[in-house]
Parts: C-alpha cells; sequence; structure tokens
C-alpha cells in the first residue's frame, strides 16, 4: 500500500515537467539588504555541491579549507556555525587601533588603516626625535658660546662671558661710572684669601658700601646724604647720616661750603655723582661701592609701591595748611611719606630733628620690608625691588642681580643687627670768602674718628687724624650732645618724635 501511494505522487511530477507553464509575470531583482530571506528547499546529501558564491551555506560544509576555492575570502577566515573554532582553521584576529578621527570603519579598509596609522604614527616619531637633538644641540653649543670669556668689561678690564655681562647689565646707572682705581683711606688688615661669600665687586672684602643721596625737588642739593653699610663679616648693616649742612669747603665751589652742593658745585673735571663719592671717601674713609640716588618726588611712588610704612606718631605733623598727618598708629601713603621726612618746622633742632625723625622712618620702612619678607617670602621683595628697577625711580650703578644680593643679606637681619649713628659736630657761623656768613654744621674731628674706627672700618686699620681731609671750624666745643647719637632700629622702634619748639608753631594751629 505504501508503495502504490509513493508511485502515485510521482507520477504529476512528470506530467509536470512535459508541460512547462509560462510566467505569468516577470520578476524584479530585490537587493539584499530590503529582500526578505529566502528559504532554500533542503539539499539532499548526495546532492550537496561545493559553495562558490560570496555567501556561505547555513548548514555546515564538509569541505576543508584546502578544497575551498571561494572568491572573495580567504581560507584561513572560514567561518563555522554551531561548531566550535579550533586553532587550526581560524587565526586570530589583529588587535585594531583606530585613530581619534575614524568612528566606524569599514571592515574592509580597517587593515589598511591600522597599516597607515602606525606608519604616521612612526614617521612623527622619528621627526620628533630629530628635532629634539636639534634643539639640544643648539641649546649646548649657544651655551657654551655664552658663557665663553669672549668680552672685555669696561669695569674690571676683564675678559667675561656674555652670561657676566647680562647679570652685571647696568642699564639705570644714568649717574655715570665711579672710578674705583684711586681709592683712598683703604689699608686692610685681613687676609687676602678669605671669602665672605658675597659675590660682588667689594673694594674690601667683608663689607660692601652704598651711597644714597635724596634730592631736592630741583635735583639740585642732596638734602639726604646716607653711607649704607653691609657688613657682610659680622651680619649687620651700619648707616651713617651726613648733615647736609656739613661744612666742607675743599669739595664745593658753593659760598656756603655746605656739602649738599657738591654734587652740583664741585669739581668740574668729575662727574657729579663722584663728586660726592670722593668727599664722603676722603672725609670719612669709608670706600664706596655703589650708589643709589631718588627725588623726593620718586619717593612716592616707591612707598605706594610697597603698599605704604606702618608707624606710630605721638603727634599730628602739619606739613602745610592742606596736608597733615594725623597723630596715631596709621600707615603712611607715599604722599605722607614725603611730607614726614622733609618736615623740619617744628622741630627745635631744625635740619638736626629733621634727621632724627628720618631715623624713625627708616627703622618703619626696615620693618615694613621684614614683614614682607616673613609673611610673602623674599620672592615678593624682590618684585618689589624689579618694579623700581623697571620704572627707574632710582639711578644706580647697581644690576638688578646685585640688588637681589644685597636684599637677600638685608633679609637676614634683625632691628638689633642695623644701627644708625649721624657724624658728629655742632652748629656753627661760616665767614665765607664771599664776606657772607652761614649757619653750618661744624664736624668734630676726634670724635669722627673714633666713631668711624668703631663702626665702619671693621677689616681695616684704624684711621689717624692725618688720613681725613675735615676742617674743624670749631676746636673749642660748646655743644657735644650730637657727639654719640648711635641707636638700633629697635630703639628706633620705640623713639618719640623730636622735641618741638612752641615759638614755631604755625599760626594756624593757634
Amino acid at each position: 500500500m505504501e508503495e502504490k501511494d509513493i508511485k502515485n505522487t510521482s507520477a504529476p511530477e512528470s506530467a509536470s515537467s512535459e508541460n512547462k507553464p509560462k510566467p505569468i509575470r516577470k520578476l524584479k531583482r530585490v537587493s539584499h539588504e530590503s529582500a526578505a530571506p529566502v528559504q532554500q528547499a533542503p539539499v539532499q546529501p548526495q546532492q550537496q555541491m561545493p559553495k562558490k558564491g560570496k555567501y556561505e551555506a547555513d548548514t555546515p560544509s564538509p569541505l576543508t579549507a584546502e578544497q575551498y576555492h571561494g572568491t572573495h575570502e580567504a581560507a584561513p577566515k572560514l567561518v563555522y556555525k554551531n561548531r566550535k573554532k579550533t586553532q587550526e582553521n581560524v587565526q586570530p584576529a589583529p588587535q585594531r587601533v583606530y585613530p581619534s578621527h575614524v568612528k566606524n570603519p569599514d571592515p574592509v579598509e580597517s587593515d589598511e588603516i591600522i597599516v597607515s596609522n602606525l606608519n604616521d604614527e612612526g614617521s612623527i616619531k622619528d621627526a620628533l626625535i630629530k628635532i629634539v637633538s636639534v634643539i639640544a644641540s643648539i641649546f649646548i653649543i649657544g651655551a657654551m658660546c655664552l658663557n665663553m670669556p669672549m668680552f672685555v668689561d669696561k669695569n674690571t678690564k676683564k675678559n667675561v662671558s656674555a652670561v657676566y655681562l647680562v647679570k652685571h647689565w647696568q642699564p639705570i646707572a644714568k649717574e655715570g661710572q665711579l672710578d674705583k682705581t684711586e681709592v683712598m683711606n683703604i689699608s686692610g688688615d685681613t687676609a687676602d684669601n678669605w671669602d665672605d661669600g658675597l659675590d660682588l665687586p667689594q673694594l674690601v672684602e667683608g663689607q660692601y658700601t652704598v651711597l644714597l643721596l635724596g634730592f631736592d625737588e630741583d635735583e639740585f642739593n642732596s638734602d639726604v646724604m646716607w653711607i649704607m653699610q653691609f657688613d657682610i663679616g659680622h651680619g649687620e648693616l651700619n648707616i651713617l647720616q651726613v648733615p647736609r649742612d656739613c661744612c666742607l669747603p675743599d669739595f664745593t665751589s658753593s659760598p656756603t661750603g655746605k656739602i649738599n652742593s657738591c654734587y652740583s658745585m664741585g669739581d668740574s673735571s668729575i662727574i657729579p655723582i663722584q663728586r660726592v663719592v670722593n668727599a664722603m671717601q676722603q672725609n670719612f674713609g669709608i670706600p664706596i661701592d655703589a650708589y643709589v640716588t631718588t627725588a623726593c618726588f620718586d619717593i612716592v611712588d616707591i612707598i605706594d609701591l610697597i603698599g605704604g610704612i606702618p608707624i606710630h606718631l605721638d603727634n599730628e605733623i602739619i606739613y602745610e595748611a592742606d596736608k597733615i598727618i594725623p597723630a596715631g598708629d596709621i600707615t603712611l601713603t607715599g604722599e605722607q611719606s614725603e611730607w614726614f621726612i622733609r618736615f623740619r618746622t617744628e622741630w627745635l633742632e631744625g635740619d638736626i630733628g629733621r634727621m632724627m625723625n628720618q631715623r624713625r622712618f627708616m627703622a618703619a620702612a626696615m620693618n615694613k620690608l621684614m614683614s614682607v619678607v616673613n609673611d610673602e617670602g623674599r620672592l615678593k621683595l624682590y618684585s618689589y625691588l624689579k618694579q623700581i628697577y623697571d620704572r627707574e625711580l632710582v639711578y644706580t650703578d647697581l644690576s638688578l642681580d646685585e640688588m637681589s644680593k644685597i636684599a637677600n643679606f638685608a633679609s637676614t637681619l634683625t632691628m638689633d643687627n642695623v644701627r644708625v649713628n649721624m657724624v658728629p659736630g655742632e652748629g656753627a657761623i661760616y665767614y665765607a670768602p664771599d664776606g657772607n656768613e652761614y649757619d653750618v654744621f661744624s664736624v668734630h674731628k676726634q670724635a669722627t674718628i673714633d666713631m668711624l674706627n668703631e663702626y665702619y672700618r671693621p677689616y681695616q686699620s684704624d684711621m689717624t687724624s692725618s688720613d681725613t681731609a675735615i676742617v674743624e671750624l670749631i676746636t673749642d666745643y660748646s655743644y657735644t650732645g650730637y657727639d654719640d647719637t648711635g641707636s638700633t632700629f629697635d630703639e628706633l622702634e620705640k623713639a618719640t618724635e623730636p622735641e618741638r619748639d612752641p615759638a614755631k608753631k604755625p599760626w594756624w594751629k593757634e
């Protein structure tokens, strides 16, 4: 019965093959992306043929990799469904590294992208190595050239390097260069091989001395004259105040004979700053290494730059009717600082009283700079110096490097290590060659020599009367109160103002 059914079912197939029907419509070609999957008729095992098309059969092929001849894929990349891959028929895929600008690289082109990327990275790396090598070579050659002694320093007459010249450049030495070849009154008794550690062009090892001059509005007379000697060996700073009315007639053509006129009316054969330096060295036996000059209007900008000077005033100061500094704990502005250091109207001792008040200002300014170092660091102090230097608020033959070294030493000082002295003497009448009489300050010679030997010649032999050009107008002294005016900054910080003269009280204060 089963055999008969099989035969009956096979008969229509032979009949349909003889009468082939015509297609009722044309078939349209459909793309593989949009077409629905077509179910293929199952293929009998004995009719299975090797697949040669682009796509693989759903059922695993019994062919080996050597027998496969597909047109698009290589034999090692055969993929088997429903069968575990083995090391023999599947090669490990290379790790792909795509550039950042490629989001979805085409699978066919990805290998080319990897190779191109690796080649680009290699070439960039090689180029960078070459560039760095060239730059390093240029830097080394440049450093060698900059440190070679190929130039002559006009001051020392020695061969120096370009680096040395830059470090010792003096762009604001508008007063000129000091002549240090013939400095009088230098008689050292220190060992030649001793080094104080301060890398500066010192005339005397162990000390470095700066002359500070402050000019009036006309920049004609130097009304402020301080000799600031940094004693490196002992870690001290000694400041000598020279009264502007000191009568030294051999160093000025002014009929008054006052030393404050030496800058403008001194020896015409030398530059003005050298006139003052020579007068200081020959009268007081202190070798001057450098100078700093400023004017009263520059002081205003300098004080404002550092944020003012805190100070205590016992009483108000009326510089002029509309220029008043109140009493109490205040911070002096730049303008108020100028009034403070120039004020002398009411002091009983006149210009000497002003000098005493200037000491208090110096101590307050020193305290301010020390607070800057303690609170903000030395770099902040150096930045102030650089701004003063760049804005040319002072003229100096110090380079910025030398100013930084001095400031670094000064920042290590305490208020007890800074001492101020004034040239001993008294008021006198000078009978000038022009027939006039002038009120001046007559120097006490021996008291001055004793003070200089004690504080200002620590590494030299003592001065004698024959070592100084001081001329005394009075030998029979009537007042010796100024023979010993030394005080430390610590003492000045607690000092009161100078004595006032009630008779000099201005009328608007009545």
